[in-house]
């Protein structure tokens, strides 16, 4: 059994909350805030625990970090009433999001004036994952931030790898990741709408490609829900114009081009301006459809 800790999870959305329920599950003390009062109370609810983060903030081992961007972390940690200057030395931080690997190396720097520990630890695996402990966590940062932070990787997580002894190889990871991701999102709503133009039918499309060279784990995961026509956010599409965004500007600043991405990066950020931004990424489909003039799955029923 671990040894139990105090841990609070900031940012209760679709991971953040599975990484709180999955903490708690392991019997740690669990603590979850966020900006929607209703998500801080159904995990509440749920058995965790109450306590205003001013008040916590001192006892904490660790606080996990799962919002949406940079800025949010940085708000989090050092903004008007932020929880590094209130924890005590030696505790962890978990910055989770995904961000440039030179904010994560600003954010350590910062957490070590305060003589908190600070691990740069994207994920990678969804909702359900999340809420199951069987994340991919990218990981870097001391030998004493792992220490610090390992009952909270072992609570969220079935592989950490630990991929520097500072941090931003771990978002440096998380990027490289994002791309393939996006990009392969994107293509997967491009190959099955053009099925579509040739007669193959969506589930057909999916039972297929699946079981053939030209799958991904994005295409398994996303593809069935475009064939539902259920586009109920596990990952919304608003995720990708950061994300991928993130990725361009790390390129840029390596005079690294990255044509594909970009291209990618533009059908997310059309399906944000038809409106679609949140909904679950696999709505990027409907970019396609729309200039295709397809009627996909659970349309016009």
């Amino acid at each position: 059994m671990t040894t139990p800790h105090r841990t609070a999870v900031i940012g209760l959305g679709s991971m953040g909350y599975g990484m709180a329920q999955s903490c708690l599950r392991a019997g740690h003390e669990t603590f979850g805030y966020d900006v929607s009062s209703d998500q801080t109370a159904r995990f509440v609810s749920e058995g965790g625990a109450q306590g205003v983060i001013d008040e916590v903030a001192p006892d904490l081992d660790a606080a996990v970090v799962v919002v949406l961007n940079a800025e949010q972390t940085a708000t989090v940690l050092f903004g008007p009433g932020g929880v590094v200057p209130k924890m005590r030395k030696g505790a962890v931080v978990m910055a989770c999001a995904t961000v440039p690997p030179a904010f994560a190396r600003q954010m350590e720097e910062r957490c070590t004036d305060f003589g908190v520990h600070y691990l740069d630890a994207p994920i990678s695996g969804g909702s359900v994952k999340a809420a199951q402990g069987a994340l991919s966590i990218m990981a870097s940062g001391t030998p004493d931030a792992f220490t610090a932070a390992r009952p909270v990787l072992d609570a969220t997580a079935t592989t950490v790898f630990e991929l520097g002894e500072q941090a931003g190889p771990g978002s440096a990871m998380k990027a490289v990741n994002q791309l393939l991701a996006g990009v392969h999102i994107a293509t997967m709503a491009e190959a099955l709408t053009f099925g579509m133009t040739q007669g193959v039918d969506p589930a057909q499309f999916v039972e297929v490609i699946s079981k053939c060279a030209g799958s991904s784990w994005m295409l398994e995961n996303r593809a069935p829900h475009i064939v539902a026509g259920d586009y109920t956010p596990h990952s919304s599409v608003n995720i990708w114009p950061k994300d991928l965004g993130i990725v361009l500007d790390v390129a840029k600043s390596a005079n690294f081009s990255a044509p594909i991405t970009a291209a990618a990066l533009q059908q997310f950020i059309a399906a944000a301006g038809m409106g679609l931004g949140g909904e679950d990424d696999a709505a990027v489909v409907k970019v396609y459809a729309r200039n295709a003039q397809l009627t996909l799955p659970g349309e016009g029923e």
